[in-house]
């Protein structure tokens, strides 16, 4: 088992820092291409509420830098730091391929970008998109980073993901056939979904061929702003305790084969519009209870 920051150091030498970035683009699911509002946990910020305001890429790459490098060690040289420039929020696949292209090459000309990370739907990547992701993995990495959540087609349906789970196959096929790396999101704590239908979404991903790069385990937050906080304010319902959290993980990364890179295994919600579950506001809290149970199960 492999996590991100020492495979990352393994090729690069040296830690990689992520830098969130905003591509300006929305999403089919809430411009109404598809369906309105997005996924109902995905708040107004379409899952990157951390990320770089939409400004010209060079100011985003130096705000995002500024709030990075305070938090770096000193002494390192300023032409030794490496970064992911991450684009996040909403689909960053969706919209006027030109345009995105020539955001994306821009981004990757810059000598202190190592990795493009493009997070998106796989019901967005057509063969142009396909072909412009291709045309830029040849000048550096490129990581494509799909939304899946989850396998089952009810609970897709339930949070209003918009796409059957058939899509993402064939999408992810289409990815790995033209050589590019896929890391997948897994979301546990979905409405309806009990602890084996979660492993089943884990045991699905290690059992593709080729399984993914990597794979991304976040915990569902329930947040204010969004449909299922309404309805989490409406009735609420049962979320996942820290403890139940912390054993689907340890079990997942049992599952998962150890080509896979672990690049999370949790994840943070906006505090401020956080409802529930209130116990993954504490950071360092939930980081360390992780470790610890990692740590008893060999996995660390």
């Amino acid at each position: 088992m492999i996590f991100l920051s020492d495979y990352l150091k393994s090729i690069y030498g040296t830690k990689v820092y992520k830098l969130s970035l905003s591509s300006g683009c929305t999403c089919p699911n809430r411009d109404g291409t598809l369906s309105f509002g997005g996924c109902t946990f995905c708040s107004e910020g379409g899952s990157g509420d951390f990320a770089a305001p939409f400004v010209p890429i060079r100011e985003q790459i130096a705000l995002a830098r500024a709030r990075v490098e305070k938090k770096l060690p000193a002494g390192i040289p300023d032409g030794d730091r490496k970064f992911i420039a991450y684009f996040q929020s909403y689909t960053n696949t969706y919209g006027d391929t030109e345009r995105l292209s020539a955001l994306y090459r821009e981004t990757l000309s810059l000598p202190e970008i190592a990795i493009l990370s493009i997070g998106t739907r796989p019901d967005c990547i057509d063969e142009e998109k396909l072909s412009m992701l291709r045309d830029l993995n040849a000048c550096k990495p490129v990581w494509v980073e799909l939304g899946l959540q989850t396998m089952h087609d009810g609970t897709a349906l339930l949070v209003n993901r918009g796409y059957p789970l058939s899509v993402f196959e064939d999408t992810y096929q289409r990815l790995r056939e033209a050589g590019l790396s896929v890391i997948v999101h897994l979301i546990f704590g979905l409405p309806g979904e009990t602890k084996e239908d979660m492993l089943e979404s884990v045991r699905y991903l290690a059992a593709l061929t080729p399984p993914p790069d990597g794979v991304k385990l976040q915990l569902l937050h329930v947040l204010r702003g969004t449909a299922l906080g309404a309805q989490y304010e409406a009735a609420p319902f049962p979320t996942l305790s820290l403890e139940e959290y912390t054993d689907l993980v340890v079990q997942s990364l049992q599952i998962l084969p150890d080509t896979c890179v672990i690049h999370r295994i949790t994840g943070d919600g906006p505090k401020r519009l956080l409802l529930s579950p209130l116990w993954s506001a504490d950071k360092k809290r939930v980081l360390n209870h992780l470790h610890r149970a990692l740590q008893e199960a060999g996995l660390l």
